[in-house]
């Protein structure tokens, strides 16, 4: 039985709920293969502590996705990623991104931030994530 590490990162001040950061974050690491099909979650218990959040929002999350057929609870075992999620392409990842990029240039419009602006400013975001 093989536990995935899931490097999650929480963000208690951006107004989405901590349980829906965890629902996304998950099912984005499916849809790019960093999880797969029989993989094992941590445990509640374990993901909770690791985080700093309460057992309960862990629980949520997972009873989320097992009620939309992304993870299986394996009695004794834990939740395991089901077999028949798939990864998928580099497009449909993209197309996931839409809504926060729509967010992301009306932001930088209000804050009167040009596109050379914006392009500088998040390739050095990005430069400093994936070194």
């Amino acid at each position: 039985m093989q536990h995935s590490s899931l490097v999650l990162q929480l963000s208690p001040s951006s107004g989405e709920p901590i349980y829906r950061q965890l629902i996304e974050q998950i099912k984005r690491m499916i849809a790019s293969g960093q999880l797969n099909g029989g993989d094992y979650l941590p445990s509640v218990r374990q993901l909770a502590v690791e985080l700093e959040v309460n057992p309960m929002t862990i629980s949520k999350a997972y009873g989320f996705l097992e009620s939309h057929g992304e993870v299986v609870r394996m009695r004794g075992k834990g939740m395991m990623i089901a077999e028949l999620v798939h990864k998928e392409s580099i497009s449909e990842r993209l197309q996931k991104l839409t809504p926060l990029a729509d967010t992301l240039i009306q932001q930088c419009k209000e804050l009167d931030l040009n596109k050379q602006q914006t392009i500088e400013w998040l390739t050095n975001k990005l430069d400093k994530e994936f070194k």
